[in-house]
């Protein structure tokens, strides 16, 4: 695999790349960047990964980033729907530390932890984002400044509760993209510690410490919220009985998934189905 530190291909004599990107998955794998980030889902649904961050996004999704801040975008498997969004990425040196600016700084600052705009305040602005990747020059300069300043009076939501400003190592980045790989193919079985620490060359004890000072939180606390996030979305998306969709995420017994569940979304998977049933009737 190779290392997860991604060189942004700027174009000559810009500061600031904007593109759109289609194709049957996102190809990216965990990376990190030391440019500020924003990514709009258009089509597709699947987990993000921001941080020590993990949850379900779908289409529609706002997200900004701050530099080298880790992340990546994961298609769920089943979906059969192409995967489309549009990428603005700039080197933090186009915003001035100047007074005008300072709605701007605080915006990035939060986006250390990476933000999540809500869908209701954003809809006014999506014209713009669409359109960044045809500017060019100065006016794709203007554009990213118009579009930055009113997110910074959007409502958002911070994802990661660990911030990065530094860097991380390469071997790092290439261990965590391997364990979110293994995660994303593995949690319907049980898995053993053992096998996920191996395949990292680590110790069971080395990997639980270095797993722990990445994510904030045990790897099978980790694996549950992964599981639980799978089990909300077939909830809404699939006719699978309650016990069939505990079964298939990785749970051998309902009490436990029950708990779990509960935990992680504050009511229970029967009731989560018919709530988010009737928004989606609506």
């Amino acid at each position: 695999m190779k290392p997860q530190l991604e060189a942004i291909p700027f174009p000559e004599n810009s500061n600031i790349l904007a593109y759109r990107y289609e194709g049957a998955h996102f190809d990216a794998p965990w990376h990190v960047h030391p440019q500020c980030e924003l990514t709009y889902i258009t089509s597709s649904e699947g987990t993000k990964f921001i941080g020590d961050h993990v949850s379900n996004y779908t289409a529609g999704e706002l997200v900004l980033l701050n530099a080298n801040l880790p992340h990546c975008w994961k298609n769920h498997a089943q979906a059969q729907q192409k995967s489309a969004s549009i990428v603005v990425q700039w080197n933090a040196a186009i915003c001035s530390p100047i007074p005008e600016m300072q709605p701007i700084e605080q915006l990035l600052q939060a986006a250390s932890h990476g933000i999540l705009f809500h869908k209701e305040n954003t809809q006014q602005i999506l014209p713009q984002i669409e359109e960044l990747p045809h500017l060019k020059g100065t006016q794709q300069y203007l554009q990213l400044l118009q579009v930055l300043h009113f997110l910074s009076s959007a409502g958002y939501t911070q994802l990661s509760s660990a911030k990065f400003t530094k860097e991380l190592p390469w071997e790092h980045n290439d261990r965590m993209a391997k364990i979110h790989d293994f995660v994303a193919y593995h949690y319907q079985k049980q898995v053993q510690l053992a096998e996920v620490a191996s395949m990292v060359n680590l110790s069971e004890q080395a990997f639980s410490r270095f797993f722990k000072k990445m994510m904030g939180r045990s790897f099978f606390t980790y694996l549950n919220e992964y599981r639980i996030n799978q089990a909300a979305k077939m909830l809404v998306d699939t006719d699978f009985t309650v016990a069939d969709i505990a079964f298939k995420c990785g749970y051998e017994t309902l009490p436990f998934f029950f708990k779990k569940f509960k935990t992680q979304y504050g009511t229970t998977p029967t009731v989560y189905r018919k709530e988010h049933g009737r928004k989606l009737a609506r």
